[in-house]
């Protein structure tokens, strides 16, 4: 079932779930084939072996969320995409494989309520405790505002409305893998020791916004003082001292790890994955949705999770490698 990634207030539980919502499911799509690849690292950035501060030390996590207690973590070196997987580099894995994303399958995805490109129509939900999400029917990767919009003009735009399992699909037909937890945070602070931000400690470096968050008023009026009122192109700003773009607002990324509130006090400082089974999927990064009085986890150490079949117009991901 698609849901939305974001609680209602600050410090409140991330993934509310759209209601069950009725539908008439679309005619099914190409036939699927299943693609498994050799591993290729065409491409990906080499983050080195060796430790870093995981989690936060500036007292400003949610409570629940499990972003400490922080801890020195030793990673062994790995290979990470610089920015979020593409429209582009979806639709090229969807005409070779046939895939059916999991949105698609489902007839509908959570749009964003000032994003939405229709007539109300198509809107077959709208959660009480967040009703600036609305479900709406064709709403999916290829149409991210709704049936009446594309990804035409946005090939460059991290794609959207992907599942974990749609991910995942993705990441055995690229030759690649998601990233773990650990992994992604490694990257994201791009050699800066226990920063705020994945560029520093300063929201506006020089008076100048160098990540896609959401502006104004949350939810009811975006300035895009940034530029942009939902998805950026994938090198809008500038990127990290290890060359990845973005790892900061703009789209949620899926993590390979199940969610757990207790991570970084149950599993050991060594390459850790976190637990073997759960109910949600670590996110990390944050989205153009993101606000200091709302969301305020585009901050490097923060945790978020959604289940795996969650689907909604601010949540994509990036593709990691082993060395």
């Amino acid at each position: 079932m698609s849901s939305c990634c974001a609680g209602p207030e600050r410090g409140s539980t991330p993934a509310a779930r759209l209601p069950d919502v009725a539908w008439e499911a679309a005619a099914p799509a190409a036939r699927e084939r299943t693609v498994v690849a050799e591993p290729s690292t065409r491409g990906q950035v080499l983050i080195p072996a060796g430790g870093f501060w995981m989690g936060d030390t500036h007292d400003e996590a949610y409570d629940g969320d499990g972003e400490g207690p922080a801890r020195v973590v030793e990673l062994d070196a790995f290979r990470i995409d610089p920015t979020a997987v593409t429209n582009q580099a979806f639709a090229a894995f969807v005409k070779a494989t046939g895939h059916v994303t999991t949105a698609e399958r489902e007839g509908f995805s959570a749009v964003f309520h000032s994003a939405y490109v229709g007539d109300g129509s198509d809107v077959v939900g709208q959660p009480e405790a967040t009703p600036w999400w609305l479900a709406v029917s064709g709403a999916s990767w290829r149409h991210p505002d709704g049936p009446g919009s594309d990804v035409t003009r946005r090939q460059n735009h991290p794609v959207v409305h992907v599942s974990h399992d749609d991910a995942l699909a993705y990441c055995a037909w690229a030759g690649k893998r998601l990233p773990t937890e650990a992994e992604w945070e490694k990257a994201a602070r791009g050699g800066l020791d226990r920063a705020r931000f994945t560029w520093g400690d300063e929201l506006l470096p020089r008076g100048k916004w160098p990540v896609n968050i959401f502006t104004g008023t949350f939810p009811v009026e975006n300035t895009a003082e940034n530029g942009f009122a939902t998805t950026a192109p994938v090198k809008t700003f500038a990127p990290n001292g290890y060359g990845l773009f973005q790892m900061s607002g703009n789209t949620w990324e899926w993590c390979a790890d199940w969610y757990a509130a207790d991570t970084y006090t149950a599993f050991g400082p060594v390459d850790p994955t976190g637990p073997a089974t759960g109910e949600t999927r670590v996110m990390r990064g944050g989205s153009y949705l993101c606000h200091d009085s709302y969301c305020n986890r585009y901050r490097v150490a923060a945790r978020s999770s959604s289940h795996p079949d969650s689907t909604s117009g601010n949540l994509g991901f990036r593709c990691a490698n082993d060395a």
